[in-house]
């Protein structure tokens, strides 16, 4: 065996820290990849210079766009309107699952597999809601779903662009857009197989349930008011031909015109232009009848109200201390305390039902209050009222769905990015800036959507990553790997290349893998004078086939903190799923691409 140097040894030494720290969970892993990051920079290992190198990096980049776009595509309704496919189609939690991870790995085969996970986050959030499901045990197969897609198609993944370009340089012509089919589609439905019968058993029971705990925050028994404008479709129904409306999570208590009190109403009710019903349901819920009917959502503000305009206006939910001002005063005296700045939306009391209509309510300590107003203003003015702020939860009752926009740009820089126009992290980056000018997601949004903490792990693990080669470590774990081998056993040593490449991809971005890992692949296949497309086709899969850890695949990071999980969470599922890849994919290799 080839000795080391002092370079390999300390960059070797830091990142088995890494991968020890970030196992045992202690510390947080964003605080364990900088450590590692500045012990790298003091050891020499890597220049002081590029240390923070890896903030500018486009995987940070795209990680921290797809996270903005994911609220983008929820606020326009996209997600709303696949959570209504899937609702029309009563399911367990096996099948939701496998449904879910079916559609991002179609997705991910015509379509950046990233890109498609961010569109179908958050539509998986939304149906772990609907069907009482932590989101844990669908985000990581959805995750590890986008990377399977990818594997099928030259479009799919960066390191099957990066692997054709080199075959390109080196045997003079590219790989075509379907040659990584005929082993790529086997390996996706066995991993999606997989991930539905055994894989979701294998994440840790606590991380399932550890989203359990927000739902005590949320409010599901709002009082509001919805207007029936002049042009809804429904005038001239009755009220129990409203779907939405017979489901039983939104319960109709009365109905008044504008200047009338609340009256009982019938189910057999024929609805009328003007005619304002009084309902008590989640936000979640009344969405959906905004968008079906045209309903309008009224507030308790009056013509002196001056409502925010679409990038400046916010949501948000506030319980009422026992030392408020509004404790036993009425809507008018909200307005005049908060300088007609604030309006009422809904309001939630536990214990008592509400019946009357919200300018008639006078608060009690305890009630929640659902307030629509600045978001330059909102926080001090809750202070002012005496109310203690709910933990942020999407509220858009208030925005107009932009669907078709949103879909449009989002579909425009997939296409720009697979043209090669411009990359995917401009292309992304140029849908935010076209979400933000169309009020599809507000400039507040933005920062608050960023999990801070992923973009500090990826941004000080790839200067790490990338010093394994700058020191010449993986050259030496390829030479080592020849002469171990030797010139005999050309399988095994396909064999062993799938698994470095399964295992560097792990701790090292996955298109640095690939361009590291190729000219191995075409140096070891030179000198067993063997068919170079086997292993170039090797290191194509397994590249992208980074499940261990949450730093490989970009799709590991935008799941991580959405899921709750923990960094030693990846390799319970992703292990044996990779024993899998390379039972399967071996042999696949070795048909399609003979020695």
């Amino acid at each position: 065996m080839l000795d080391m140097n002092s370079d390999q040894i300390s960059i070797s030494l830091v990142l088995l820290a890494a991968l020890i720290l970030f196992a045992w969970g202690r510390w947080r892993y964003d605080l364990v990849a900088m450590f590692c990051l500045l012990t790298a920079v003091i050891l020499g290992v890597v220049p002081e210079n590029d240390a923070f190198s890896g903030f500018g990096h486009p995987a940070v980049v795209t990680v921290a766009a797809i996270l903005i776009l994911s609220q983008g595509l929820h606020n326009a309704g996209v997600v709303g309107m696949i959570t209504s496919w899937i609702r029309q189609k009563p399911m367990g939690s096996i099948r939701l699952l496998t449904s879910l991870t079916l559609i991002v790995t179609v997705l991910s085969a015509f379509m950046n597999n990233v890109g498609a996970l961010a569109l179908m986050l958050p539509v998986t959030m939304m149906a772990a809601s609907e069907y009482k499901i932590p989101p844990s045990i669908l985000l990581m197969p959805l995750a590890f779903g986008s990377i399977l897609g990818g594997l099928t198609t030259l479009i799919g993944t960066p390191p099957n662009i990066i692997i054709a370009t080199y075959r390109s340089e080196v045997l003079g012509a590219p790989y075509s857009m379907f040659d990584f089919t005929p082993v790529g589609v086997p390996i996706a439905l066995a991993g999606v197989a997989f991930i539905s019968l055994i894989g979701w058993r294998l994440i840790p029971a606590a991380r399932r349930q550890k989203n359990a705990s927000q739902k005590l925050f949320e409010i599901n028994s709002y009082l509001t008011e919805i207007r029936i404008p002049n042009t809804c479709r429904c005038i001239g129904l009755a009220l129990h031909e409203l779907p939405l409306l017979g489901k039983g999570a939104i319960e109709v208590l009365g109905i008044a015109r504008a200047a009338e009190s609340a009256r009982p109403v019938q189910k057999d009710y024929i609805l009328q232009a003007g005619d304002i019903l009084i309902v008590r349901a989640d936000p979640v819920e009344i969405r959906p009848l905004l968008d079906q009917y045209e309903f309008e959502l009224l507030t308790s503000a009056t013509h002196v109200f001056q409502k925010p305009d679409r990038h400046s206006s916010i949501m948000l939910e506030g319980v009422m201390s026992k030392a408020s001002p509004l404790v036993q005063r009425d809507v008018r005296f909200m307005r005049r305390l908060s300088g007609h700045s604030i309006a009422l939306v809904g309001l939630a009391r536990q214990g008592r039902p509400l019946v009357r209509r919200l300018r008639r309510q006078v608060f009690k300590p305890g009630d929640v209050l659902l307030l629509l107003g600045h978001e330059d203003t909102i926080d001090e003015q809750f202070s002012q009222l005496g109310l203690w702020p709910l933990a942020h939860r999407p509220l858009e009752l208030d925005r107009n769905r932009k669907t078709g926009v949103a879909l449009l740009a989002f579909l425009g820089a997939v296409i720009l990015s697979m043209s090669n126009l411009v990359s995917l992290p401009m292309a992304f980056i140029l849908t935010v800036m076209i979400y933000v000018l169309t009020g599809i997601i507000r400039v507040r949004e933005i920062y608050a959507r960023i999990d801070w903490a992923v973009i500090v792990l990826l941004g000080a693990m790839i200067p790490v990553g990338r010093a394994l080669e700058t020191t010449g470590t993986t050259a030496w774990m390829t030479n080592n790997l020849l002469a171990l081998v030797g010139s005999h056993s050309p399988v095994l040593m396909l064999t062993l290349l799938m698994i470095t490449t399964l295992l560097l991809s792990s701790i090292i971005n996955n298109a640095a893998t690939a361009l590291v890992m190729a000219p191995i692949a075409i140096t070891s296949a030179t000198e067993l004078q063997v068919n170079p497309d086997a292993f170039l086709m090797a290191v194509a899969i397994s590249a992208s086939c980074a499940f261990l850890t949450p730093i490989g695949h970009q799709s590991n990071t935008l799941v991580l903190g959405p899921g709750g999980y923990e960094f030693g969470d990846y390799w319970r599922m992703g292990l044996p799923l990779e024993i899998v890849i390379v039972a399967l994919g071996v042999p696949l290799i070795l048909w399609v691409w003979p020695l």
